[in-house]
């Protein structure tokens, strides 16, 4: 049976049965994995869980709908140029499979690499993205120092006026950076995996995660019964330390709100995507003509996920200074999402403390990027019961040793 995407959403809003293959199945007795979050993370993870290491008797479970929460809410910027060269590794890493994922999945992700540019305000910054060109070359990474009239005929609509309260001295560009479909994304994913025998379960919470005697864990309680599990996965983003809590697992994590807005659509106007770290806005444009934009993270930790008015006023008048054309241009709506973040500022993927559960969390603003490298490298984690050498660094383990991955700083901007 073939059916798209808007096939669904008709299901959705007007009532009507929902394909057979595509209702959320009783859940069964017992399961290899279970998942817990449908994000494009979560369902990454069971995809190449069965695609390339044969478990399929996986079920994915979602307290509300299948990409409903951070997958849902982002802005969808794409690119892989990290300082550190972990980081570097596997962002560079999801950057390949980005690039076909289109005709792995065979669904269009509308992935976009039409650049991602990062301007440089002051001397200093100047000076930390040339490190970043030279980091990033090392590491087999593209990336490239523009001058700011190289940065305008790249970007047109862009203000290099030297009257600017943030002149711009120069950007850094990735070439192969880009966008893609947020939502998309999720659904590529979920239609591989069900095709594989992966069940995705909806509106279905998890309330407590069981251990055996001995200590590893056994099966999840959730608010359609109780189900058994050989390995259970907690990617849940935003609530990965409340979930962790029920099997007695502490983690170092803090949630904040994070926001963005978009405009009315509009002609093709911004080549490329635009980042500034100095006055923290972003922007692209969306296949549908609107401008997508976005702002920092609260300063207060927060499950809100609307976040301060005056943290979009902000980004607004730093956009409108760095595109003077955009003022007139009427906003549509503007949402958050939560975000966990780290000490460090770098994701945590692999093994707790407590045998059998695994967790891929702590990606602050950088998770849509790195979906499928994330899924991909965590599902062979979880495969094989040891850390893919990819995500070996990020283990839980190196807040007690202190060997941290530190963005913080590092990132050149924290999307």
């Amino acid at each position: 049976m073939r059916f798209s995407i808007f096939s669904l959403l008709r299901h959705a809003i007007g009532g009507t049965p929902w394909p057979e293959q595509w209702r959320s199945p009783e859940p069964k007795a017992a399961y290899d994995v279970v998942i817990i979050g449908a994000g494009g993370h979560g369902l990454a993870t069971a995809y190449y869980l069965a695609r390339e290491h044969g478990i399929r008797r996986v079920a994915v479970l979602e307290r509300g709908w299948l990409g409903g929460g951070n997958t849902g809410r982002n802005t969808t910027v794409i690119r892989s140029n990290y300082l550190r060269d972990e980081s570097a590794a596997i962002y560079e890493h999801a950057l390949k499979l980005w690039e076909t994922l289109a005709q792995e999945l065979n669904y269009n992700v509308m992935y976009s690499p039409r650049g991602v540019m990062m301007l440089a305000h002051s001397v200093h910054e100047a000076q930390v993205f040339k490190r970043h060109v030279h980091a990033n070359r090392l590491n087999g990474v593209d990336n490239e120092w523009l001058t700011p009239s190289e940065a305008k005929a790249f970007c047109p609509p862009l203000n290099i006026s030297p009257d600017l309260r943030y002149p711009i001295l120069g950007a850094a560009l990735q070439r192969r950076g880009g966008v893609a479909r947020h939502d998309a994304v999720a659904w590529g994913y979920a239609r591989g995996a069900n095709a594989l025998g992966v069940d995705i379960i909806q509106n279905c919470e998890v309330t407590g995660i069981s251990r055996m005697p001995s200590g590893p864990v056994n099966a999840v309680e959730t608010t359609r019964g109780r189900i058994a599990a050989r390995k259970v996965a907690v990617v849940a983003a935003g609530h990965t330390s409340v979930v962790l809590a029920m099997a007695g697992v502490r983690m170092p994590l803090e949630s904040y709100p994070l926001q963005a807005l978009v405009s009315e659509p509009v002609k093709p106007v911004l080549p490329c995507v635009v980042m500034s770290n100095s006055i923290h806005a972003y922007i692209s444009q969306s296949d549908k003509g609107e401008l997508v934009i976005g702002a920092a993270t609260d300063a207060y930790v927060s499950y809100s996920q609307a976040g301060g008015l005056h943290v979009a006023e902000h980004t607004l008048e730093a956009i409108c200074e760095l595109f003077p054309t955009f003022r007139r241009l009427r906003m549509l709506r503007n949402w958050g999402g939560i975000v966990d973040v780290t000490p460090d500022r770098s994701p945590i993927i692999g093994l707790t403390p407590v045998p059998g559960l695994y967790v891929n969390c702590g990606w602050g603003t950088g998770g849509f990027k790195a979906t499928p490298g994330s899924g991909h490298v965590f599902a062979a984690t979880i495969a094989r019961g040891e850390p893919h050498p990819i995500v070996a660094p990020f283990a839980l383990e190196r807040f007690r040793t202190g060997a941290l991955i530190d963005e913080a700083a590092a990132a050149a901007v924290a999307h």
